[in-house]
């Protein structure tokens, strides 16, 4: 596989992604769920922190963040750049492009939305709104991929969770962040397809 197959596929992901998060952003009240299946819903919300939710403290911690992805994407960039050199299997390189696309349509996300957009609280966001809801790398993750499986009440006898509600799956998730976990799969579950006897991103 070479680079421009990868680029293609890095272009398309971050299409789809950024396709999806500006109708959801443009079509959903921050909030909004819509059923699809019983077990598959789209429910726009927004992450202002890393994966889960989780936020980093502070006034700065934002614009920490998002200069972390920043340079995060550049190495897995190098990495790509590096694998193709080194002649990497095609495992490998989708599994970084993968990467790559995924962290970038969420660090798009978060430099561009903040100016881009409204906010989406009681009314639909514009793009390109006069009264934006943020700064420069302060945007938002757009997330809305929301599969509650099974919904209901462990079992008493269950130590610690027995006899609590609980949803599976109850991550809500975009196409970035699918891309990206589908890349480490890929690392995971093919890692001697994807690496051989060589650690390409090494040499």
């Amino acid at each position: 596989m070479r680079l421009t197959k990868a680029y293609f596929l890095i272009v398309l992901v971050l299409l789809i992604d950024q396709f999806s998060k500006i109708f959801v952003k443009t079509n959903f009240i921050l909030g909004e769920e819509v059923e699809v299946f019983s077990w598959f819903k789209i429910l726009f919300i927004e992450n202002e922190g890393m994966a889960w939710g989780t936020q980093i403290p502070g006034e700065y911690g934002k614009l920490f963040l998002t200069l972390f992805r920043l340079v995060a994407v550049s190495a897995i960039g190098y990495w790509l750049w590096k694998a193709e050199q080194n002649n990497g299997s095609n495992y490998l390189l989708v599994a970084i492009a993968l990467i790559f696309a995924g962290a970038l349509g969420n660090i798009i996300d978060s430099v561009f939305y903040g100016v881009l957009f409204n906010d989406s609280h009681h009314q639909l966001a514009t793009l390109n709104n006069p009264n934006p809801y943020g700064t420069w790398f302060h945007g938002k993750v757009v997330d809305m991929f929301y599969f509650p499986i099974w919904q209901g009440t462990l079992p008493s006898w269950l130590p610690v969770w027995g006899g609590k509600p609980f949803t599976f799956f109850n991550a809500i998730f975009n196409v970035a962040d699918f891309a990206i976990s589908t890349g480490v799969g890929i690392l995971i579950f093919f890692n001697k397809k994807a690496f051989g006897e060589k650690h390409y991103w090494a040499n």
